[in-house]
């Protein structure tokens, strides 16, 4: 899973970054630590200084007053040995008593390269004697045997790094090893939380380290679960109501509009009479049509209108339609004009010839409906390579562009913005969007060239 890798590479940077920065800070902090030591002053440069403060006189041998101080202020003493003889000849006051003032090859050999009586000693020669330097026992730290062999140290830079990359796996082991724990917990908890926005069910074991979150996410993931059993059965719920509804108005609304046509051919009745039947009829008729609407998005919304899929030829279902809305137009009022390319090639589409056909019907019945005083309407079709694309445009009074928005952001056929109990405006245009959706194309609402409504219909072409 993506989301625990990158937990698990964010895990491992930030401990190597931890490592680098710790490996920084400690060579700081040794540089600091080595600045302050003077290399000047230490032992071997004292016993050097020493010798060469010690002058011979007539009386025997002095130290100068600068060195005598030095050596007072480090606790130290010092002795002059003579080469021919091995006796001290000369000593600082402060000397020992378990010093002694004989001294073999051995012994000078021995105290040269480590200590005398657990004194550290450090030596210096001069033409005729040895100087020899002691300081407190717990001053210095001598290592008694410097010797280092040459492939040691051409091989010392490879040793260092194999001695670096080992701690350096070691450390990532143990760390690996000691967050696995918290890792197995993390994963279930990951895919938990996407597992979410889905519809599937849900259950996170509630164990390890994360128990507390595995239970947060199984109470989120039960909500969630309800609340779409309940919205499912608000919605098919919902859904038969608006059809028994159509279906209970059908039958009275047909004997109104079959009673008014009967009233409006009677000729005993007085014009008057005949046209208000007339007009009982036609509302009727729109009465009708709105209840069909109705049902007829509510089963395209819940996905209850099977689609009787077939290939269809859209140029000839748009050039039938637009033929029809010619013929019903005996007013004139509404001149359609017929626009596409020369030598139009066939475009086939898979889907339901009857929706399809019901979708263009609605776009040009909405530009009569709402141009009362006529407009010119254009039918404009298009083959491109992977689509056909469908333009219905009028010189109408169009819409507002506020109410344009709406309508291509409506989240629901049924709602309302003035809060009235009716179905919203526009029904027929939602229709058309909720038929194309269902054949996998889109729909786009814009203000015509002309002041208008455009309509842009695109479906895929069938392969």
């Amino acid at each position: 899973m993506t989301s625990v890798g990158k937990l698990i590479r964010r895990f491992v940077g930030i401990l190597v970054l931890s490592m680098f920065l710790l490996f920084i800070v400690n060579v700081v902090i040794l540089l600091a630590v080595a600045s302050t030591q003077n290399p000047g002053i230490g032992p071997w440069t004292t016993a050097q200084e020493t010798e060469a403060g010690l002058q011979k006189t007539e009386a025997g041998y002095t130290l100068s007053d600068e060195m005598t101080k030095m050596l007072k202020d480090k606790d130290a003493w010092a002795v002059y040995i003579d080469n021919d003889t091995g006796k001290v000849l000369w000593h600082t006051e402060n000397l020992p008593s378990e010093i002694p003032m004989q001294y073999t090859i051995a012994d000078i050999s021995s105290l040269t390269r480590g200590y005398l009586a657990d004194y550290p000693t450090y030596t210096a020669g001069s033409e005729n004697g040895l100087v020899v330097v002691g300081f407190p026992k717990d001053r210095y730290w001598k290592h008694m045997s410097p010797s280092w062999d040459y492939d040691f140290i051409r091989n010392s830079p490879y040793i260092a790094l194999s001695a670096i990359g080992i701690n350096v796996a070691v450390v990532l082991l143990i760390y690996v090893t000691a967050n696995t724990k918290l890792l197995r917990s993390v994963r279930p908890i990951a895919d938990g939380i996407q597992a979410l926005p889905t519809k599937t069910p849900l259950y996170v074991k509630e164990k390890g380290l994360l128990s507390d979150l595995a239970k947060d996410i199984n109470r989120t993931a039960d909500i969630l679960q309800s609340q779409r059993r309940d919205l499912r059965k608000k919605e098919a719920a919902r859904a038969d109501w608006i059809s028994g509804v159509s279906h209970d108005i059908r039958t009275p609304l047909s004997m109104v509009m079959g009673y008014a046509g009967q009233l409006e051919d009677a000729p005993e009745l007085s014009e008057d009479d005949r046209r208000k039947a007339a007009i009982i009829r036609q509302q009727s008729v729109k009465m009708k049509n709105l209840v069909n609407d109705l049902n007829l998005a509510s089963k395209l919304e819940y996905n209850m209108q099977p689609l009787r899929s077939e290939q269809v030829n859209m140029a000839a279902v748009a050039r039938q339609c637009a033929a029809d809305f010619m013929n019903t137009d005996i007013s004139g009022k509404y001149p359609l004009e017929w626009k596409a390319q020369e030598n139009l090639p066939s475009c086939v589409v898979r889907g339901d010839k009857t929706l399809l056909g019901r979708a263009l019907n609605n776009l040009l019945n909405n530009a009569q409906t709402h141009n009362p005083d006529g407009c010119h309407i254009t039918m404009g079709f298009q083959v491109e390579e992977d689509s056909c694309c469908i333009a219905i445009e009028d010189d109408g009074v169009g819409i507002p562009e506020e109410k344009l928005e709406k309508l291509k952001n409506t989240p629901h056929y049924m709602m309302n913005d003035s809060g009235a109990d009716e179905p919203r405006h526009g029904l027929g245009l939602l229709i058309v969007q909720q038929i194309i959706k269902a054949h996998h194309g889109e729909v786009k609402f814009s203000s015509g060239a002309n002041g208008g409504l455009r309509v842009e219909i695109r479906l895929p072409r069938w392969a």
